[in-house]
């Protein structure tokens, strides 16, 4: 793979859904940095119909036939993560990794800390079904975002002055935050938090990902529903 591309002559293609919290990393980087694209809709693995066919690049593409996936030019990648470095790497127009090394390296270990700390937790709540579990992943939450607000309380966003690759990875919870309310996460934000939150839907990738009322609704009583499921099994 060549290591940057021409915004101008090679196109975008973004393979996702907006109910997966990791193709909304995604997506917000794409939007925050301006580049232009074509969405293919694939929805996640559990949410996709009994007749639903994947496209064939896709399959070809995406050895866990899971979302997301990106191409550029010729080229594919899938899995949020790397994704987003390779984005760095190939599109140099309006980059979320800083100039300084130092900065660099900390937004990885950002990244890598809120992918362990957040993901794991918010994902159990909307997937618990057992009222102690989900106390638990809420928790464990609470206790994810007290340790991230202390590093806001040394820069207004999650590393240095900018919105960064840190922001694209910590905006899923965001976006999804009143359908984990409604599911179950009560604990208020630490204030620092809360200010990063309202930071962060003023920035223009935010337009790309928010919810809409229906999408929210859905995103609930989809997960209300599997909770029925799950407990009348039991």
């Amino acid at each position: 793979m060549s290591t940057d591309t021409d915004t101008e002559t090679e196109s975008v293609s973004f393979y996702g859904h907006w109910i997966c919290p990791f193709a909304t990393r995604v997506a917000f980087a794409l939007a925050q940095r301006g580049i232009e694209y074509d969405t293919v809709n694939v929805a996640p693995l559990a949410v996709r119909g009994p007749h639903f066919v994947l496209p064939p690049e896709f399959v070809a593409n995406s050895p866990r036939l899971e979302i997301p996936m990106l191409r550029i030019g010729p080229d594919y990648l899938a899995d949020s993560m790397p994704i987003l470095e390779w984005m760095e790497q190939r599109i140099t127009d309006s980059p979320l990794l800083p100039t300084d090394e130092n900065e660099r390296i900390e937004v990885r270990q950002r990244m890598a800390q809120i992918d362990r700390l957040v993901f794991r937790p918010m994902i159990g709540i909307y997937y618990g079904h057992e009222p102690e579990r989900i106390a638990q992943s809420c928790a464990a939450l609470s206790a994810a975002l007290v340790e991230i607000a202390q590093w806001l309380q040394q820069s207004e966003w999650l590393v240095g002055s900018e919105p960064t690759l840190a922001e694209a990875v910590m905006i899923p919870l965001y976006v999804r935050l009143d359908g984990l309310r409604a599911l179950g996460f009560t604990d208020a934000l630490p204030s620092t938090i809360e200010q990063h939150r309202q930071r962060c839907t003023e920035l223009k990738g935010w337009t790309a990902v928010q919810w809409t009322s229906e999408e929210s609704t859905e995103f609930v009583d989809r997960f209300l529903a599997y909770r029925r499921k799950q407990n009348a099994s039991t």
